[in-house]
C-alpha cells in the first residue's frame, strides 16, 4: 500500500465515543507538544536578532522580512490546499509529513550563508508549519464534545507560550553559549525526532462523531460525513459576517502580537541593556507565566459565559485587548516610573527591571485569551465536514496579516523612526503597533452582535 492510500485509509477510522479520556488527553498532549515545537521553531528567530544581525549585517527592515514575510507567504497561502486534503485524508499523516518538514527546515536555517539562503530556509519552515495547525484544530474538534471545545482548544494552544518560552529560552542560550547556527540545528533536530511518536501512536478520529446522538444498538453506523468541495465551504462562511469580524479580529490582533513577541527581546537589549542570556532567561519567564495563565483564562471564561451567551466568546478577548494596551505602555516606561518614585534610581536597574517584568504579566496574559475562544467559534461556523477548511482560511488571514505584516511594520517603523529617536526608535515602533490591538478589540465587538445568528450548532 502507498503512503497515500494508507493515509486514505486511515482517515476517520475511530470512533471518538469510544476513546477513553486518557486517550483523549494523551491525544491533546501530543498536539500541544506539536504545537509549542511549532512555535519553537517559529519564533526561535526573535531572540537570535542580535547575532544574525551582527553576521550578516542587517537592518531592522531586513530582520522582519525574515521574521515574517519569508515565513507568512507560503505558510499562508498553503494551508489552503493543505487543508483540503486532511478533509479527505488522514490528518495524523499530514501532520506528520508537515513536522518533519518544518523540523528539517529549521535545522537548515543553521546552515544559511547569509540573508538570500537563510530567507529560503524560513520559507521552507512555513511550509512545513501550513500543514500543522489547521488539522490539530479538526482532530481536537472531534475528540472533545462541544461543552468541552473551548476549553480543549485553549489548552492546545498552551503549546504558543511553551514553544516561544522555549525558543527564547533554549535559543538563547545555546546561542549564547554555542553561536545561533547551533541553536537552529539543535531545535530542528528535535522535531524530526518526535514526528514518529506521533505518527505511532495518535488515530484519525470519525469526523464529527460527537456533534451527533449516539445511534441506537440496531440502527446502522452513521457515516462520517464527506468532505464538501472548497467552493462550497466559501460559499457558507462568506455571507456570514461573523467569520470575518473574527478573522479580521484576530489578525489585527496578531500583526502587534507577533511583532511584539519577535521584537520584544531585542527592545530588552536595547533599552534594558540586558545580554543575550539575560534575556533569555527574562522574556521566556514572561511569555511562560503570562501566556499560559491568559489562554487558560480565555478559555475558561468562554465557555462558561457562553453558555449563555454566543457573545462572550469574541467579547472575552476584545474587553482584554483594551486593558492590555496601557499596561503595555505602562511596563515599558517601567524605569521613569520607579525613577519618579524613587529619585535617582538607575532607570535599567533591579526595581525598574523587577516593575517591568510584573506588569508585562498582564498584557501578555490579557493578548493571548482570544486563541481558546476565537477558534472554538470559528469551529461553529460551518459544519464538522467543512472544519479544516474553514480553520485554514481562518488562518489564512490571520496569519498572513499577522505575521507578515506585524514582524515587518515593527523593523520597519523602527528603521524610519531611527534618526529620531536612535537605539530608542524600536520602543516607539511599539507604541504605534499598539493601535491594532485597539482595532481588533472594535472588530470583536461586532462579531458578538452577529455570532448567535452566525453559529451553527
Amino acid at each position: 500500500m502507498s503512503q497515500i492510500e494508507a493515509a486514505k485509509a486511515d482517515a476517520g477510522t475511530v470512533d471518538a465515543r469510544a476513546a477513553s479520556p486518557g486517550y483523549r488527553y494523551y491525544v491533546l498532549g501530543i498536539l500541544i507538544l506539536i504545537y509549542m515545537l511549532n512555535f519553537l521553531d517559529r519564533q526561535i528567530i526573535g531572540i537570535l536578532a542580535a547575532p544574525l544581525k551582527a553576521e550578516f549585517n542587517l537592518s531592522d527592515s531586513q530582520f522582519g522580512l525574515l521574521g515574517g514575510l519569508a515565513f507568512a507567504l507560503l505558510y499562508s497561502t498553503l494551508a489552503i490546499p493543505i487543508a483540503w486534503l486532511a478533509d479527505r485524508f488522514s490528518r495524523v499523516w499530514i501532520m506528520t509529513g508537515a513536522l518533519t518538514v518544518w523540523s528539517g527546515f529549521t535545522a537548515l536555517c543553521g546552515l544559511a550563508g547569509g540573508f538570500g539562503s537563510l530567507f529560503l530556509c524560513r520559507m521552507g519552515v512555513g511550509i512545513g508549519e501550513a500543514g500543522g495547525v489547521a488539522p490539530a484544530y479538526s482532530l481536537i474538534a472531534d475528540y472533545f464534545p462541544k461543552s468541552q471545545r473551548a476549553r480543549a482548544l485553549a489548552a492546545y494552544a498552551f503549546g504558543i507560550p511553551l514553544g516561544m518560552a522555549a525558543g527564547t529560552l533554549v535559543g538563547g542560550l545555546l546561542a549564547a553559549t554555542y553561536g545561533w547556527r547551533t541553536a537552529f540545528i539543535v531545535v530542528g533536530v528535535l522535531g524530526v525526532l518526535v514526528a514518529p511518536v506521533l505518527r505511532l501512536t495518535v488515530k484519525d478520529p470519525k469526523r464529527g462523531g460527537l456533534d451527533v446522538e449516539p445511534a441506537a444498538p440496531a440502527a446502522a453506523p452513521v457515516e462520517a460525513p464527506k468532505a464538501p468541495p472548497f467552493m462550497e465551504v466559501v460559499r457558507t462562511l462568506a455571507p456570514k459576517p461573523s467569520f470575518w469580524l473574527l478573522s479580521f479580529g484576530a489578525a489585527a490582533s496578531s500583526v502587534c502580537g507577533y511583532g511584539v513577541a519577535a521584537w520584544l527581546p531585542s527592545f530588552f537589549m536595547r533599552s534594558f541593556g540586558l545580554t543575550l542570556s539575560q534575556t533569555a532567561w527574562y522574556y521566556s519567564a514572561i511569555v511562560l507565566v503570562g501566556g499560559v495563565a491568559g489562554i487558560w483564562l480565555g478559555g475558561s471564561m468562554a465557555d462558561r459565559l457562553g453558555k449563555k451567551s454566543k457573545a462572550a466568546y469574541p467579547l472575552t478577548p476584545a474587553i482584554a485587548f483594551l486593558i492590555s494596551v496601557p499596561c503595555f505602555i505602562l511596563a515599558m516606561n517601567s524605569g521613569a516610573v520607579v525613577g519618579a518614585v524613587m529619585p535617582g534610581s538607575d532607570p535599567n536597574g533591579a526595581a525598574a527591571l523587577t516593575m517591568a517584568f510584573l506588569i508585562f504579566l498582564i498584557p501578555t496574559g490579557l493578548n493571548l485569551t482570544w486563541l481558546g475562544p476565537i477558534t472554538a467559534a470559528v469551529q461553529h461556523l460551518a459544519t464538522p465536514a467543512m472544519r479544516t477548511t474553514a480553520s485554514a482560511l481562518f488562518l489564512l488571514i490571520n496569519n498572513l496579516l499577522g505575521i507578515a505584516v506585524g514582524i515587518y511594520y515593527f523593523g520597519w517603523m523602527s528603521d524610519l523612526l531611527r534618526p529620531t529617536f536612535g537605539e530608542e526608535s524600536l520602543r516607539w515602533a511599539i507604541y504605534t503597533g499598539m493601535g491594532f490591538y485597539l482595532l481588533s478589540s472594535a472588530l470583536l465587538f461586532g462579531a458578538s452582535r452577529t455570532l448567535k445568528k452566525d453559529w451553527v450548532d
